[in-house]
């Protein structure tokens, strides 16, 4: 068995909360995921795959506000 050290508990402790603060408070907050009105079937399931998608994308494009990104695309119409 593995000894557990105090620093080991605290990085997957961080690394937890990282993952929430990076993902999960982007969907919930710049998305509106919780309250999306889509409750049956795979749909809820393949809403947020298509979220994380957005995020992941935009992250490669190289936005650091998540926000900022959809605003600007939407905003944008040279390419209707």
């Amino acid at each position: 068995m593995e000894h557990v050290t105090p620093p080991l508990v605290a990085s997957r402790i961080q690394g937890h909360w990282g993952i929430e603060n990076a993902l999960h408070w982007v969907r919930d907050v710049v998305f509106d995921e919780d309250r999306h009105q889509l409750r049956v079937g795979n749909g809820p399931h393949v809403m947020a795959i298509l979220r994380n998608t957005a995020i992941s994308l935009l992250r490669l494009a190289g936005w650091t506000r998540i926000a900022a990104g959809p605003r600007h695309h939407t905003a944008d119409r040279s390419h209707s």
